[in-house]
């Protein structure tokens, strides 16, 4: 297993009137977060908040290339990003316990904190297809280049991890400087991770290691 000491690329935020960053998504341009009842969407070169959609915003955030994915109290929204119409909703399967939420092989995968586990889930109907198990608490959630990572957060201290993911092994570890904690996941399909930071109100860039 390898470990490596995170690599803060860059600090977003704190923002206006966010008090909390839950999860994030990339959809190619803008990093969406969750901030309790606003879905934003921010620039990652310019730093700003280009525009805010009014949905719950608990936990974890997806997108699958045309539609957002919202976690708020025990229900996935499917959100249309141009419009913010929920189109959707679905049970989330931890039950309002939920955390991170990825998009990947036409599943959502969606944390579970204190159950320490990764269910993959039917988009369309809300049913658990498969749990994955892990040995901590578990926040934000992604799938970059065909490994799945997951945020930890227990007490100060956070982590990456690259997991198996059929065992819930892990392979990788990227561990956050003390006191700086990790609340949603996402990858932008290349060096960098974006990260919700919690009740800090911002969202860090963390380079991601290059395997190989």
């Amino acid at each position: 297993m390898s470990t490596f000491d995170a690599d803060i690329i860059r600090d977003y935020g704190p923002f206006p009137e966010v008090e909390q960053v839950a999860g994030v998504t990339f959809d190619g341009h803008h990093v969406w977060f969750a901030a309790g009842e606003t879905l934003n969407a921010l620039d990652p070169e310019s730093g700003q908040v280009a525009r805010s959609i009014a949905v719950p915003a608990h936990a974890g955030t997806a997108f699958d290339g045309r539609h957002l994915f919202q976690i708020g109290e025990d229900r996935i929204r499917k959100i249309d990003p141009a419009t913010g119409e929920v189109l959707a909703t679905i049970p989330a399967p931890a039950g309002g316990g939920d955390s991170g939420m990825a998009w990947a092989e036409g599943s959502l995968w969606v944390g579970d904190y204190r159950g320490r586990r990764i269910h993959q889930v039917d988009p369309e109907t809300g049913t658990i297809l498969r749990s994955i198990a892990s040995d901590r608490m578990v926040t934000g959630v992604t799938w970059v280049e065909g490994a799945l990572w997951h945020g930890t957060w227990e007490g100060e201290e956070s982590e990456l991890r690259r997991i198996d993911p059929e065992s819930g092994a892990v392979q990788e570890r990227i561990v956050m400087p003390e006191g700086t904690g990790i609340s949603g996941l996402e990858s932008d399909g290349a060096e960098r991770f974006f990260c919700g930071g919690g009740r800090s109100g911002k969202v860090r860039a963390v380079r991601r290691p290059r395997r190989g």
